[in-house]
């Protein structure tokens, strides 16, 4: 499968191209020199497993990936692995896996998870870090011919023009970890025009407060927003997913992944979360993919694709009665996903805009230090003093970037007075 921008699937020859097999010829012959082969043949890897580095290895996504090392340890090898700040866990996880290379960003920065990311003999960078940090790093992979598989949000909410364009020059793929995507990306296999493409239905659980009425949201805590009824996450993720902040990124993530208007793009609640994701055809067709909600589901299809192999964890029971709900999101009682939305169509520096004030806010409401209904009030001050100027290097993107942050800042300093 290919898309009209081909950096982030690997096709099949036979799939998608008709007579016309130019579009594969192209990919072929970059392939080939990334590799280091210049002679039109393709030379087997003197390495029988898929080599991975992964940023981000203490963290939900990067347990969840270390399971899926474990089971497959005949086809995949760790060789390198970053964490934030537990460095006594990023040791144990190093004995464990025999990787020699080790970075902790508390000590090491920026730096650190850059030269782990660039690493010569990595297939594959798996990126499950969190906020922007990892902007840098998956732009120096890239730059290095490293696929990525990619679980952290605010990379191409923030950057997706600098990720998908550096993609594409260098003939790197860009692999959706999310469930979410990667449903569509299993979905869009064997649909490889965009012109065929109608709708992608992202799907949402509708977190904690689904059946929550807007008057008693008034009193949540962060303990009832911590409580997601499907997923175990982290706490900023878990907190987007209940505002459903989270289903309004991925709306982003999806237009720079799959190059759709975001016109295309709907939100559509099914609690059961057992359907990931779907995609409507220009036949008004519509296929879905299934599985229990896990993240390794996703993260094992991207680390062993395109190849399948056995499953971690317990498979749906079609013996058993399964019954799958959908219903349309309430956008008034959910405000960041409109806000999300109308971030997309304006598009310039406003999706990055959105992405950083929400990040603020949710900080201060797991401080407790602002009430939960107040979060999109956040957002939405910030929007309304956004410009559409959109940096067009790294450096200037996070320092606009960091300039949305202590805007945000300032305007809960100036709620707290008006409270006080």
């Amino acid at each position: 499968m290919m898309t009209d921008n081909d950096n982030f699937l690997m096709p099949k020859p036979e799939s998608g191209f008709g007579n016309d097999r130019s579009n594969w010829k192209n990919y072929f012959h970059r392939r080939l020199r990334k590799n280091g082969d210049s002679s039109g043949r393709s030379s087997p890897s003197i390495h029988a497993k898929r080599r991975i580095v992964l940023l981000g290895a203490t963290g939900s996504i990067g347990e969840s990936t270390l399971q899926v090392i474990r089971a497959h340890s005949d086809r995949l090898e760790l060789i390198g692995v970053a964490a934030g700040r537990q460095g006594d866990k990023l040791d144990a996880i190093a004995r464990e896996f025999g990787v020699k290379e080790t970075s902790l960003f508390c000590r090491d920065g920026l730096q650190g998870l850059e030269r782990l990311a660039c690493l010569p003999e990595a297939d594959i960078v798996l990126v499950a870090t969190t906020g922007t940090i990892a902007l840098r790093p998956v732009l120096s992979a890239i730059a290095a011919g490293k696929d990525i598989a990619l679980a952290n949000k605010e990379t191409l909410v923030v950057g997706g023009h600098l990720v998908m364009s550096a993609a594409r020059a260098s003939g790197s793929r860009v692999y959706p970890i999310d469930s979410e995507h990667n449903a569509i990306f299993q979905c869009l296999e064997g649909n490889p025009k965009r012109s065929s493409i109608k709708r992608l239905l992202l799907t949402a659980s509708g977190g904690p407060f689904r059946e929550t009425s807007l008057e008693a949201l008034k009193n949540v805590t962060v303990e009832d927003a911590l409580r997601h009824p499907n997923w175990s996450m982290g706490p900023k993720i878990t907190v987007d997913s209940a505002t459903m902040a989270n289903k309004g990124l991925e709306m982003i993530e999806a237009r720079w992944l799959f190059d759709v208007r975001p016109d295309q793009i709907d939100v559509v609640i099914h609690p059961q979360s057992i359907v990931h994701s779907m995609v409507e055809f220009c036949d008004d067709s519509i296929i879905a993919q299934l599985a229990p909600p896990s993240m390794t589901f996703a993260i094992q299809h991207i680390l062993l694709y395109p190849e399948r192999a056995r499953g971690i964890n317990e498979t749906l029971d079609f013996t058993k009665v399964l019954s799958l709900e959908f219903r349309p999101p309430d956008e008034k009682k959910f405000p960041c996903l409109r806000l999300a939305r109308e971030s997309l169509d304006a598009g310039g520096f406003f999706p990055a805009a959105f992405s950083a004030a929400n990040e603020v806010a949710v900080d201060e409401f797991l401080h407790r230090g602002l009430p939960f209904l107040a979060i999109p009030k956040v957002i939405s001050h910030v929007l309304e003093r956004t410009s559409f100027e959109l940096p067009n290097n790294a450096d200037d993107l996070i320092e606009a970037e960091a300039a949305v942050h202590t805007q945000a800042e300032i305007f809960l300093r100036q709620m707290k007075t008006l409270t006080a």
